[in-house]
Protein backbone atom coordinates (compact mmCIF):
# COMPACT_ATOMS: atom_id res chain seq x y z
CA UNK A 1 0.00 0.00 0.00
CA UNK A 2 0.91 3.30 -0.69
CA UNK A 3 0.55 6.23 2.12
CA UNK A 4 0.53 9.36 0.61
CA UNK A 5 0.05 12.84 2.72
CA UNK A 6 -2.84 15.08 1.89
CA UNK A 7 -1.64 18.56 1.22
CA UNK A 8 -1.81 21.15 3.66
CA UNK A 9 -2.45 24.58 1.76
CA UNK A 10 -0.34 27.08 4.06
CA UNK A 11 -2.53 30.19 3.72
CA UNK A 12 -5.59 27.73 4.56
CA UNK A 13 -4.47 26.34 7.36
CA UNK A 14 -3.55 29.99 9.00
CA UNK A 15 -6.92 31.53 8.32
CA UNK A 16 -8.56 29.08 10.20
CA UNK A 17 -6.36 29.09 13.00
CA UNK A 18 -6.69 32.58 13.58
CA UNK A 19 -10.30 32.41 12.83
CA UNK A 20 -10.28 30.53 16.13
CA UNK A 21 -10.39 27.06 14.71
CA UNK A 22 -8.45 24.37 16.88
CA UNK A 23 -4.92 23.97 15.32
CA UNK A 24 -5.35 20.24 14.40
CA UNK A 25 -8.73 20.91 12.77
CA UNK A 26 -7.31 23.82 10.73
CA UNK A 27 -4.65 21.77 9.49
CA UNK A 28 -7.17 18.59 8.82
CA UNK A 29 -10.17 20.95 6.80
CA UNK A 30 -7.63 23.65 4.96
CA UNK A 31 -6.12 19.65 3.71
CA UNK A 32 -9.94 18.63 2.76
CA UNK A 33 -10.00 22.14 0.62
CA UNK A 34 -11.87 24.30 3.38
CA UNK A 35 -10.20 28.22 3.11
CA UNK A 36 -12.63 30.30 5.35
CA UNK A 37 -14.34 29.42 8.66
CA UNK A 38 -17.46 30.91 6.98
CA UNK A 39 -17.54 27.34 4.88
CA UNK A 40 -17.94 25.21 8.41
CA UNK A 41 -20.63 27.23 9.26
CA UNK A 42 -23.74 24.78 9.19
CA UNK A 43 -26.94 27.23 9.57
CA UNK A 44 -29.69 25.99 7.79
CA UNK A 45 -30.44 29.13 5.81
CA UNK A 46 -27.18 28.34 3.98
CA UNK A 47 -28.60 25.57 2.72
CA UNK A 48 -29.49 25.67 -1.10
CA UNK A 49 -32.76 26.66 -1.76
CA UNK A 50 -35.69 24.07 -2.78
CA UNK A 51 -36.16 26.08 -6.24
CA UNK A 52 -33.01 25.41 -7.63
CA UNK A 53 -33.44 21.37 -7.77
CA UNK A 54 -35.22 21.46 -11.23
CA UNK A 55 -39.15 19.73 -10.54
CA UNK A 56 -39.22 20.33 -7.24
CA UNK A 57 -41.94 23.79 -7.89
CA UNK A 58 -44.16 21.38 -9.30
CA UNK A 59 -43.88 18.57 -7.95
CA UNK A 60 -44.82 20.99 -4.79
CA UNK A 61 -48.08 22.17 -6.84
CA UNK A 62 -48.82 18.20 -7.64
CA UNK A 63 -48.67 17.21 -4.48
CA UNK A 64 -50.75 20.46 -3.05
CA UNK A 65 -53.41 20.09 -5.59
CA UNK A 66 -53.82 16.14 -4.33
CA UNK A 67 -54.20 17.22 -0.68
CA UNK A 68 -56.57 20.05 -1.44
CA UNK A 69 -58.58 17.44 -3.73
CA UNK A 70 -57.93 14.56 -0.75
CA UNK A 71 -56.46 11.86 -2.87
CA UNK A 72 -54.42 9.24 -1.53
CA UNK A 73 -50.75 9.28 -1.72
CA UNK A 74 -48.73 6.40 -1.66
CA UNK A 75 -44.83 6.39 -1.26
CA UNK A 76 -42.96 3.53 -3.32
CA UNK A 77 -39.57 3.59 -1.15
CA UNK A 78 -36.40 1.34 -1.94
CA UNK A 79 -35.50 -1.54 0.63
CA UNK A 80 -31.73 0.34 1.73
CA UNK A 81 -31.38 2.24 5.01
CA UNK A 82 -31.81 5.53 2.13
CA UNK A 83 -34.99 4.40 0.83
CA UNK A 84 -36.29 3.48 4.29
CA UNK A 85 -35.31 6.99 6.05
CA UNK A 86 -36.66 8.68 2.58
CA UNK A 87 -39.64 6.77 2.99
CA UNK A 88 -40.16 7.73 6.96
CA UNK A 89 -39.37 11.70 5.71
CA UNK A 90 -42.25 11.37 2.92
CA UNK A 91 -44.41 9.56 5.25
CA UNK A 92 -43.93 12.02 8.15
CA UNK A 93 -43.41 15.15 6.48
CA UNK A 94 -46.60 15.16 4.37
CA UNK A 95 -48.55 13.99 7.25
CA UNK A 96 -47.58 17.53 8.73
CA UNK A 97 -48.28 19.25 6.01
CA UNK A 98 -51.92 17.86 5.72
CA UNK A 99 -52.01 15.38 3.58
CA UNK A 100 -54.78 12.85 5.27
CA UNK A 101 -54.77 9.72 3.10
CA UNK A 102 -50.27 8.59 3.22
CA UNK A 103 -49.40 5.08 2.95
CA UNK A 104 -46.05 3.48 1.47
CA UNK A 105 -44.99 0.24 -0.29
CA UNK A 106 -41.54 -1.17 -0.30
CA UNK A 107 -40.54 -3.90 -2.77
CA UNK A 108 -39.28 -6.89 -1.52
CA UNK A 109 -36.16 -7.76 -2.57
CA UNK A 110 -36.11 -11.21 -3.84
CA UNK A 111 -39.72 -10.92 -5.52
CA UNK A 112 -39.81 -7.65 -6.88
CA UNK A 113 -36.01 -6.78 -7.56
CA UNK A 114 -35.20 -2.57 -7.64
CA UNK A 115 -37.97 0.30 -8.19
CA UNK A 116 -41.02 0.93 -9.67
CA UNK A 117 -41.93 -2.17 -11.75
CA UNK A 118 -45.84 -3.04 -13.79
CA UNK A 119 -46.29 -5.20 -10.73
CA UNK A 120 -45.38 -2.55 -7.77
CA UNK A 121 -47.64 -0.40 -10.00
CA UNK A 122 -50.47 -2.43 -9.96
CA UNK A 123 -50.75 -3.25 -6.35
CA UNK A 124 -50.36 0.58 -5.64
CA UNK A 125 -53.63 1.17 -7.81
CA UNK A 126 -55.24 -1.65 -5.99
CA UNK A 127 -54.65 0.03 -2.46
CA UNK A 128 -56.39 2.80 -3.84
CA UNK A 129 -54.20 5.10 -4.38
CA UNK A 130 -54.04 8.46 -6.94
CA UNK A 131 -50.68 9.52 -6.59
CA UNK A 132 -47.94 7.42 -6.56
CA UNK A 133 -44.39 8.82 -5.62
CA UNK A 134 -40.86 6.86 -5.53
CA UNK A 135 -38.40 7.78 -3.29
CA UNK A 136 -34.85 6.82 -3.89
CA UNK A 137 -35.48 5.15 -6.92
CA UNK A 138 -37.85 5.85 -10.43
CA UNK A 139 -35.48 7.66 -12.84
CA UNK A 140 -34.92 4.11 -14.34
CA UNK A 141 -38.09 2.59 -14.00
CA UNK A 142 -40.03 3.66 -17.22
CA UNK A 143 -42.02 0.59 -17.88
CA UNK A 144 -43.02 1.19 -13.83
CA UNK A 145 -44.18 4.84 -14.64
CA UNK A 146 -45.99 4.08 -17.89
CA UNK A 147 -47.75 0.82 -16.08
CA UNK A 148 -48.66 3.31 -13.71
CA UNK A 149 -49.78 6.01 -15.33
CA UNK A 150 -52.26 3.62 -17.60
CA UNK A 151 -53.92 2.19 -14.32
CA UNK A 152 -54.90 6.57 -13.89
CA UNK A 153 -51.88 6.94 -11.57
CA UNK A 154 -50.28 10.38 -11.25
CA UNK A 155 -46.91 9.95 -10.68
CA UNK A 156 -44.30 11.80 -8.71
CA UNK A 157 -40.48 10.79 -9.20
CA UNK A 158 -37.75 11.90 -6.82
CA UNK A 159 -34.65 9.81 -6.69
CA UNK A 160 -30.69 10.60 -6.57
CA UNK A 161 -29.58 8.16 -9.28
CA UNK A 162 -28.01 8.53 -12.78
CA UNK A 163 -30.55 8.60 -15.36
CA UNK A 164 -29.92 6.26 -18.35
CA UNK A 165 -30.66 7.20 -22.00
CA UNK A 166 -34.29 7.15 -21.44
CA UNK A 167 -36.51 9.29 -18.47
CA UNK A 168 -39.68 8.08 -17.44
CA UNK A 169 -42.71 9.84 -18.21
CA UNK A 170 -43.89 10.44 -15.22
CA UNK A 171 -45.73 13.71 -14.08
CA UNK A 172 -42.95 15.12 -12.35
CA UNK A 173 -39.23 14.61 -11.94
CA UNK A 174 -36.86 15.64 -9.15
CA UNK A 175 -33.51 14.82 -9.18
CA UNK A 176 -30.51 16.43 -9.23
CA UNK A 177 -28.78 14.34 -11.93
CA UNK A 178 -31.43 14.63 -14.29
CA UNK A 179 -30.56 16.76 -17.68
CA UNK A 180 -30.59 20.25 -16.98
CA UNK A 181 -30.93 20.92 -13.53
CA UNK A 182 -28.49 22.93 -11.72
CA UNK A 183 -28.61 22.03 -8.48
CA UNK A 184 -24.75 22.27 -6.87
CA UNK A 185 -25.04 19.41 -4.41
CA UNK A 186 -25.48 16.26 -7.58
CA UNK A 187 -24.26 14.16 -4.11
CA UNK A 188 -27.61 14.78 -2.09
CA UNK A 189 -29.08 11.34 -1.12
CA UNK A 190 -32.79 10.16 -2.05
CA UNK A 191 -33.84 11.16 1.35
CA UNK A 192 -32.60 14.47 1.05
CA UNK A 193 -34.49 14.68 -2.35
CA UNK A 194 -37.54 14.14 -0.38
CA UNK A 195 -36.33 16.65 2.55
CA UNK A 196 -36.15 19.13 -0.27
CA UNK A 197 -39.52 18.28 -1.89
CA UNK A 198 -41.19 18.83 1.05
CA UNK A 199 -39.66 22.19 1.57
CA UNK A 200 -41.19 23.25 -1.64
CA UNK A 201 -43.98 22.30 -0.85
CA UNK A 202 -44.64 23.87 2.21
CA UNK A 203 -44.00 27.07 0.83
CA UNK A 204 -46.35 25.93 -2.09
CA UNK A 205 -48.61 25.43 0.90
CA UNK A 206 -47.97 28.85 2.33
CA UNK A 207 -48.15 30.40 -1.03
CA UNK A 208 -52.06 29.22 -1.08
CA UNK A 209 -52.58 30.59 2.16
CA UNK A 210 -52.62 27.13 4.27
CA UNK A 211 -49.74 28.51 6.45
CA UNK A 212 -49.04 31.90 7.63
CA UNK A 213 -46.83 33.59 5.44
CA UNK A 214 -45.01 35.98 7.87
CA UNK A 215 -41.19 36.10 7.96
CA UNK A 216 -39.43 34.43 10.38
CA UNK A 217 -37.88 36.70 12.84
CA UNK A 218 -34.61 37.66 12.71
CA UNK A 219 -31.96 35.54 13.80
CA UNK A 220 -34.39 32.67 13.01
CA UNK A 221 -33.85 29.98 10.84
CA UNK A 222 -35.85 29.79 7.60
CA UNK A 223 -37.04 26.01 8.30
CA UNK A 224 -38.96 27.36 11.27
CA UNK A 225 -42.26 28.66 11.24
CA UNK A 226 -44.12 31.72 13.35
CA UNK A 227 -47.49 33.25 13.09
CA UNK A 228 -51.12 32.23 14.23
CA UNK A 229 -51.65 29.56 11.51
CA UNK A 230 -47.39 28.36 11.84
CA UNK A 231 -46.19 26.47 9.76
CA UNK A 232 -44.92 22.53 10.79
CA UNK A 233 -41.38 22.15 11.63
CA UNK A 234 -39.81 20.21 9.25
CA UNK A 235 -36.71 20.44 10.68
CA UNK A 236 -37.80 17.63 12.84
CA UNK A 237 -37.11 15.65 9.95
CA UNK A 238 -33.34 16.28 9.84
CA UNK A 239 -32.13 13.43 12.14
CA UNK A 240 -33.71 10.85 9.40
CA UNK A 241 -32.15 12.76 6.35
CA UNK A 242 -28.42 13.04 8.51
CA UNK A 243 -28.97 9.20 8.83
CA UNK A 244 -30.10 8.43 5.10
CA UNK A 245 -27.37 10.30 3.68
CA UNK A 246 -24.37 8.68 6.27
CA UNK A 247 -25.91 5.50 5.53
CA UNK A 248 -25.47 5.77 1.78
CA UNK A 249 -21.62 6.80 1.59
CA UNK A 250 -22.77 9.64 -0.54
CA UNK A 251 -19.91 12.24 -0.86
CA UNK A 252 -20.50 15.37 2.03
CA UNK A 253 -20.18 18.49 0.07
CA UNK A 254 -21.13 21.39 1.82
CA UNK A 255 -24.84 21.14 1.23
CA UNK A 256 -24.41 17.72 2.70
CA UNK A 257 -22.46 18.18 5.24
CA UNK A 258 -24.65 21.19 6.64
CA UNK A 259 -28.09 18.26 6.12
CA UNK A 260 -25.64 16.12 8.28
CA UNK A 261 -24.58 18.67 11.14
CA UNK A 262 -28.37 19.68 11.52
CA UNK A 263 -29.42 16.23 12.25
CA UNK A 264 -26.71 15.37 14.48
CA UNK A 265 -26.86 17.98 16.28
CA UNK A 266 -30.95 17.45 16.84
CA UNK A 267 -29.91 13.81 17.75
CA UNK A 268 -27.50 14.67 20.61
CA UNK A 269 -30.37 16.99 21.94
CA UNK A 270 -32.43 14.30 22.47
CA UNK A 271 -34.53 15.29 20.00
CA UNK A 272 -34.96 12.66 17.38
CA UNK A 273 -37.89 9.71 16.36
CA UNK A 274 -38.42 7.01 19.02
CA UNK A 275 -36.98 4.36 16.22
CA UNK A 276 -33.73 6.21 15.85
CA UNK A 277 -33.33 6.34 19.73
CA UNK A 278 -33.95 2.94 20.21
CA UNK A 279 -31.52 1.96 17.68
CA UNK A 280 -28.73 3.31 19.55
CA UNK A 281 -29.35 1.67 22.95
CA UNK A 282 -29.71 -2.10 20.95
CA UNK A 283 -26.36 -0.94 19.53
CA UNK A 284 -25.24 0.73 22.96
CA UNK A 285 -24.37 3.77 21.21
CA UNK A 286 -25.24 7.29 23.67
CA UNK A 287 -27.17 9.63 21.42
CA UNK A 288 -25.81 12.49 23.39
CA UNK A 289 -22.26 11.85 21.93
CA UNK A 290 -24.02 10.56 18.38
CA UNK A 291 -21.40 10.72 15.42
CA UNK A 292 -21.55 10.20 11.96
CA UNK A 293 -19.67 6.58 12.55
CA UNK A 294 -22.91 5.78 14.60
CA UNK A 295 -25.02 6.46 11.50
CA UNK A 296 -23.04 4.61 8.56
CA UNK A 297 -22.17 1.72 10.81
CA UNK A 298 -24.33 1.02 14.01
CA UNK A 299 -27.80 1.92 12.80
CA UNK A 300 -27.30 2.44 8.77
CA UNK A 301 -26.73 -1.63 9.13
CA UNK A 302 -29.39 -2.55 11.47
CA UNK A 303 -31.73 -1.01 9.20
CA UNK A 304 -30.19 -2.44 5.87
CA UNK A 305 -30.80 -5.84 7.59
CA UNK A 306 -34.02 -5.73 7.03
CA UNK A 307 -34.14 -4.94 3.64
CA UNK A 308 -31.42 -7.70 3.02
CA UNK A 309 -33.23 -10.97 4.76
CA UNK A 310 -36.48 -10.16 5.51
CA UNK A 311 -39.00 -6.90 5.08
CA UNK A 312 -37.95 -3.67 4.67
CA UNK A 313 -41.50 -2.55 5.90
CA UNK A 314 -39.78 -3.16 9.84
CA UNK A 315 -37.09 -0.76 9.63
CA UNK A 316 -39.71 1.77 7.73
CA UNK A 317 -42.23 1.49 10.86
CA UNK A 318 -39.22 1.43 13.42
CA UNK A 319 -38.68 5.18 11.99
CA UNK A 320 -42.08 5.68 11.66
CA UNK A 321 -43.49 5.12 15.09
CA UNK A 322 -43.68 7.80 18.11
CA UNK A 323 -44.43 4.93 20.15
CA UNK A 324 -41.37 4.27 22.17
CA UNK A 325 -41.76 0.80 22.99
CA UNK A 326 -43.10 -0.40 19.75
CA UNK A 327 -40.06 1.16 18.87
CA UNK A 328 -38.07 -0.71 21.17
CA UNK A 329 -39.43 -3.69 20.04
CA UNK A 330 -38.68 -3.32 16.36
CA UNK A 331 -34.95 -1.95 16.85
CA UNK A 332 -34.01 -5.33 19.00
CA UNK A 333 -36.01 -7.51 15.82
CA UNK A 334 -33.56 -5.17 13.28
CA UNK A 335 -30.62 -6.11 15.98
CA UNK A 336 -31.17 -9.91 15.60
CA UNK A 337 -31.70 -9.37 12.37
CA UNK A 338 -28.61 -7.92 11.36
CA UNK A 339 -26.47 -11.04 13.71
CA UNK A 340 -28.02 -13.23 11.65
CA UNK A 341 -26.46 -11.13 8.67
CA UNK A 342 -23.61 -11.16 9.58
CA UNK A 343 -23.20 -14.96 9.97
CA UNK A 344 -24.77 -14.97 6.74
CA UNK A 345 -21.64 -12.63 5.53
CA UNK A 346 -19.25 -14.54 7.44
CA UNK A 347 -19.41 -17.60 6.17
CA UNK A 348 -19.66 -16.19 2.53
CA UNK A 349 -17.22 -13.76 2.86
CA UNK A 350 -14.35 -16.68 3.55
CA UNK A 351 -16.06 -18.66 0.17
CA UNK A 352 -15.90 -15.73 -2.31
CA UNK A 353 -12.61 -14.53 -1.35
CA UNK A 354 -11.27 -18.06 -1.81
CA UNK A 355 -12.84 -18.00 -5.28
CA UNK A 356 -11.74 -14.12 -6.08
CA UNK A 357 -8.30 -15.31 -4.92
CA UNK A 358 -8.48 -18.54 -7.37
CA UNK A 359 -8.86 -16.58 -9.95
CA UNK A 360 -4.98 -15.60 -9.97
CA UNK A 361 -1.73 -17.46 -9.08
CA UNK A 362 0.02 -16.29 -5.48
CA UNK A 363 2.36 -13.28 -6.09
CA UNK A 364 0.80 -12.89 -9.30
CA UNK A 365 -1.77 -9.88 -9.95
CA UNK A 366 -5.28 -10.14 -9.63
CA UNK A 367 -7.61 -9.78 -13.15
CA UNK A 368 -8.83 -5.94 -13.74
CA UNK A 369 -11.66 -7.19 -12.45
CA UNK A 370 -13.33 -9.75 -10.28
CA UNK A 371 -16.47 -11.50 -10.77
CA UNK A 372 -17.55 -14.74 -8.48
CA UNK A 373 -20.78 -16.72 -8.00
CA UNK A 374 -22.02 -19.77 -6.38
CA UNK A 375 -25.56 -21.14 -6.08
CA UNK A 376 -25.41 -20.95 -2.58
CA UNK A 377 -24.69 -17.40 -1.91
CA UNK A 378 -27.80 -14.91 -0.39
CA UNK A 379 -28.75 -12.36 -2.77
CA UNK A 380 -28.97 -9.86 0.00
CA UNK A 381 -25.55 -9.73 0.71
CA UNK A 382 -23.88 -9.91 -2.45
CA UNK A 383 -22.75 -6.01 -2.04
CA UNK A 384 -21.42 -5.98 1.49
CA UNK A 385 -19.42 -9.36 0.24
CA UNK A 386 -18.60 -7.43 -2.81
CA UNK A 387 -17.31 -4.30 -0.96
CA UNK A 388 -14.87 -7.01 1.26
CA UNK A 389 -12.85 -8.29 -1.81
CA UNK A 390 -13.00 -4.93 -3.27
CA UNK A 391 -11.46 -3.75 -0.06
CA UNK A 392 -8.85 -6.54 -0.42
CA UNK A 393 -7.64 -6.97 -4.04
CA UNK A 394 -8.34 -3.70 -5.25
CA UNK A 395 -10.31 -4.07 -8.30
CA UNK A 396 -13.80 -3.61 -9.23
CA UNK A 397 -15.82 -6.19 -7.74
CA UNK A 398 -18.92 -8.34 -8.95
CA UNK A 399 -20.58 -10.86 -6.46
CA UNK A 400 -23.50 -12.55 -7.99
CA UNK A 401 -26.28 -14.70 -6.40
CA UNK A 402 -29.26 -17.18 -7.98
CA UNK A 403 -32.73 -14.78 -7.88
CA UNK A 404 -35.08 -16.75 -5.57
CA UNK A 405 -37.64 -14.66 -7.51
CA UNK A 406 -40.39 -17.23 -8.70
CA UNK A 407 -40.21 -17.63 -12.35
CA UNK A 408 -36.61 -16.13 -12.23
CA UNK A 409 -34.45 -19.18 -11.49
CA UNK A 410 -31.80 -18.70 -14.08
CA UNK A 411 -31.47 -15.08 -13.45
CA UNK A 412 -28.75 -14.09 -11.13
CA UNK A 413 -28.71 -10.95 -9.17
CA UNK A 414 -25.29 -9.08 -8.99
CA UNK A 415 -23.94 -6.34 -6.95
CA UNK A 416 -20.63 -4.97 -7.51
CA UNK A 417 -18.38 -2.25 -5.74
CA UNK A 418 -15.51 -0.33 -7.12
CA UNK A 419 -12.36 1.38 -6.92
CA UNK A 420 -11.48 5.40 -7.20
CA UNK A 421 -11.36 6.07 -11.42
CA UNK A 422 -13.25 3.41 -12.17
CA UNK A 423 -17.24 4.37 -13.12
CA UNK A 424 -19.19 0.71 -12.38
CA UNK A 425 -22.46 2.57 -13.83
CA UNK A 426 -20.73 3.67 -16.70
CA UNK A 427 -18.83 0.42 -17.08
CA UNK A 428 -22.17 -1.73 -16.94
CA UNK A 429 -23.35 0.88 -20.00
CA UNK A 430 -20.21 0.35 -22.04
CA UNK A 431 -21.19 -3.59 -21.30
CA UNK A 432 -24.87 -3.32 -22.35
CA UNK A 433 -23.70 -1.59 -25.41
CA UNK A 434 -21.44 -4.15 -26.81
CA UNK A 435 -23.08 -7.00 -26.07
CA UNK A 436 -26.78 -6.31 -26.38
CA UNK A 437 -28.91 -8.53 -24.46
CA UNK A 438 -26.05 -9.78 -21.80
CA UNK A 439 -27.97 -7.67 -18.80
CA UNK A 440 -31.30 -7.57 -18.26
CA UNK A 441 -31.63 -4.58 -16.12
CA UNK A 442 -28.75 -2.83 -14.54
CA UNK A 443 -28.07 0.59 -12.58
CA UNK A 444 -25.97 2.94 -9.91
CA UNK A 445 -23.60 5.01 -8.98
CA UNK A 446 -20.08 5.24 -10.11
CA UNK A 447 -18.68 3.36 -6.93
CA UNK A 448 -21.42 0.91 -6.27
CA UNK A 449 -23.74 -0.58 -8.66
CA UNK A 450 -26.14 -3.56 -9.46
CA UNK A 451 -27.12 -5.35 -12.20
CA UNK A 452 -29.55 -8.77 -13.21
CA UNK A 453 -28.50 -11.30 -16.02
CA UNK A 454 -29.15 -14.65 -17.10
CA UNK A 455 -27.03 -17.63 -15.66
CA UNK A 456 -26.13 -18.65 -19.20
CA UNK A 457 -24.38 -15.34 -19.20
CA UNK A 458 -22.12 -14.69 -16.67
CA UNK A 459 -18.70 -15.64 -18.52
CA UNK A 460 -19.31 -13.52 -21.43
CA UNK A 461 -20.71 -10.48 -18.16
CA UNK A 462 -16.69 -11.29 -17.09
CA UNK A 463 -15.03 -10.87 -19.85
CA UNK A 464 -16.64 -7.93 -20.91
CA UNK A 465 -16.65 -6.28 -17.47
CA UNK A 466 -12.29 -7.47 -17.32
CA UNK A 467 -12.41 -5.86 -21.33
CA UNK A 468 -13.25 -2.65 -19.76
CA UNK A 469 -11.59 -2.60 -16.83
CA UNK A 470 -8.21 -3.08 -18.70
CA UNK A 471 -8.93 -0.54 -20.80
CA UNK A 472 -9.79 2.21 -18.27
CA UNK A 473 -7.90 1.35 -15.35
CA UNK A 474 -4.09 1.91 -15.66
CA UNK A 475 -1.38 0.95 -13.31
CA UNK A 476 -1.58 3.84 -11.08
CA UNK A 477 -5.39 3.40 -10.25
CA UNK A 478 -4.56 -0.25 -9.37
CA UNK A 479 -1.85 1.07 -6.52
CA UNK A 480 -3.64 0.86 -3.97
CA UNK A 481 -3.36 4.18 -2.35
CA UNK A 482 -4.50 5.96 1.14
CA UNK A 483 -4.55 9.49 1.98
CA UNK A 484 -3.32 10.34 5.34
CA UNK A 485 -2.94 13.86 7.41
CA UNK A 486 0.74 13.03 8.05
CA UNK A 487 2.13 12.92 11.55
CA UNK A 488 0.30 13.43 14.66
CA UNK A 489 1.70 15.47 16.96
CA UNK A 490 2.33 13.56 20.30
CA UNK A 491 0.93 16.56 22.06
CA UNK A 492 -2.61 15.90 20.62
CA UNK A 493 -2.72 12.16 21.44
CA UNK A 494 -5.42 13.12 24.06
CA UNK A 495 -9.15 11.75 25.07
CA UNK A 496 -10.35 15.27 24.55
CA UNK A 497 -9.12 15.66 21.15
CA UNK A 498 -10.19 12.64 19.93
CA UNK A 499 -13.29 13.13 21.50
CA UNK A 500 -13.21 16.35 19.31
CA UNK A 501 -12.61 15.15 16.49
CA UNK A 502 -15.02 12.17 16.69
CA UNK A 503 -17.69 15.20 17.26
CA UNK A 504 -17.21 16.58 13.64
CA UNK A 505 -18.98 15.76 10.68
CA UNK A 506 -17.01 13.09 8.30
CA UNK A 507 -18.12 10.96 5.37
CA UNK A 508 -17.35 10.03 2.04
CA UNK A 509 -16.08 13.39 0.34
CA UNK A 510 -14.80 14.64 3.61
CA UNK A 511 -12.78 11.51 5.15
CA UNK A 512 -12.41 11.00 8.63
CA UNK A 513 -8.70 12.18 10.44
CA UNK A 514 -6.10 8.93 9.15
CA UNK A 515 -2.82 9.74 10.68
CA UNK A 516 0.53 8.35 9.22
CA UNK A 517 4.29 7.85 10.28
CA UNK A 518 7.01 5.43 11.64
CA UNK A 519 5.92 3.71 14.43
CA UNK A 520 7.95 0.97 16.56
CA UNK A 521 6.48 -2.12 17.17
CA UNK A 522 6.90 -3.59 20.77
CA UNK A 523 4.69 -6.57 20.97
CA UNK A 524 2.11 -8.19 19.06
CA UNK A 525 -0.81 -10.96 19.35
CA UNK A 526 -3.67 -12.30 17.73
CA UNK A 527 -7.00 -11.07 19.62
CA UNK A 528 -10.13 -13.38 18.34
CA UNK A 529 -8.00 -14.88 15.71
CA UNK A 530 -8.70 -12.28 13.21
CA UNK A 531 -7.41 -9.41 14.14
CA UNK A 532 -4.13 -8.13 15.32
CA UNK A 533 -3.30 -6.46 18.62
CA UNK A 534 -0.55 -4.14 18.83
CA UNK A 535 1.87 -2.24 21.44
CA UNK A 536 3.51 0.11 20.05
CA UNK A 537 5.46 3.43 20.66
CA UNK A 538 4.34 6.46 18.89
CA UNK A 539 7.21 9.36 19.02
CA UNK A 540 8.35 7.58 22.09
CA UNK A 541 5.69 7.56 24.03
CA UNK A 542 3.81 4.23 24.38
CA UNK A 543 0.38 3.26 22.79
CA UNK A 544 -1.76 0.32 22.47
CA UNK A 545 -3.04 -0.09 19.03
CA UNK A 546 -5.55 -2.89 16.52
CA UNK A 547 -5.36 -3.82 12.92
CA UNK A 548 -9.07 -5.65 12.46
CA UNK A 549 -8.65 -8.23 9.86
CA UNK A 550 -5.29 -8.18 10.11
CA UNK A 551 -3.16 -11.70 11.04
CA UNK A 552 0.43 -11.32 9.39
CA UNK A 553 2.88 -9.79 11.95
CA UNK A 554 4.16 -6.59 11.41
CA UNK A 555 8.50 -5.40 11.60
CA UNK A 556 9.18 -3.82 14.23
CA UNK A 557 9.33 -0.37 12.63
CA UNK A 558 7.00 0.09 10.63
CA UNK A 559 5.28 2.60 8.71
CA UNK A 560 1.04 2.84 9.45
CA UNK A 561 -1.57 5.15 9.01
CA UNK A 562 -4.19 4.79 11.53
CA UNK A 563 -7.50 6.86 12.93
CA UNK A 564 -8.00 7.95 17.25
CA UNK A 565 -10.19 6.55 19.19
CA UNK A 566 -10.65 6.20 22.56
CA UNK A 567 -11.42 2.96 25.11
CA UNK A 568 -12.05 2.34 28.85
CA UNK A 569 -10.10 0.67 31.11
CA UNK A 570 -10.44 -0.02 34.28
CA UNK A 571 -12.65 3.35 34.60
CA UNK A 572 -9.92 5.08 32.61
CA UNK A 573 -10.40 6.26 29.42
CA UNK A 574 -6.79 6.67 26.62
CA UNK A 575 -6.29 6.89 23.06
CA UNK A 576 -5.67 3.78 21.05
CA UNK A 577 -5.00 3.49 17.63
CA UNK A 578 -6.77 1.41 14.62
CA UNK A 579 -4.71 0.19 12.15
CA UNK A 580 -5.67 1.10 8.33
CA UNK A 581 -2.66 0.38 6.73
CA UNK A 582 0.84 -0.09 6.46
CA UNK A 583 3.49 0.31 3.60
CA UNK A 584 5.55 -2.73 3.88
Amino acid sequence: MNLLTRDVPPRSAWALEQAGIHPLLARLYAARGVQSKAELDDALNLLLPPTDMLGTTEAARLLADAMAANKRLCIVADYDCDGATACAVAVRGLRMLGALNVSYLVPDRVIDGYGLTPTIAERVHAQGADVLITVDNGIASVAGVQAAQALGLQVLVTDHHLPGSELPTAEVIVNPNQPGCGFASKSIAGVGVMFYVLLALRAELRQRGVFDAAEPAPGRPQLVGVGARPQPRLDALLPLVALGTVADVVRLDPNNRRLVAQGLRRVRAGTLPPGMAALMRVASRETAKATTFDFGFALGPRINAAGRLADMTLGIECLLTDDAGRADELAKQLDAINRERRVIEGDMREMAMEMAESLFDEGDEPPPAICVFDPDFHEGVVGIVASRIKDKLHRPTFVFAASSAPGKEHELKGSGRSIAGFHLRDALDLVAKRAPGVLLRFGGHAMAAGCTIAEEQLDVFEEMLNQVALEWLDAATLQRRLETDGPLPAEYRRVDLVEMLHHEVWGQGFAPPVFCEEIEVVSQRLVGEKHLSLKMKHQGQPVDGIWFGRTEPLPSKVKLAYRLDADEWQGQKRVRFLVEGAEL
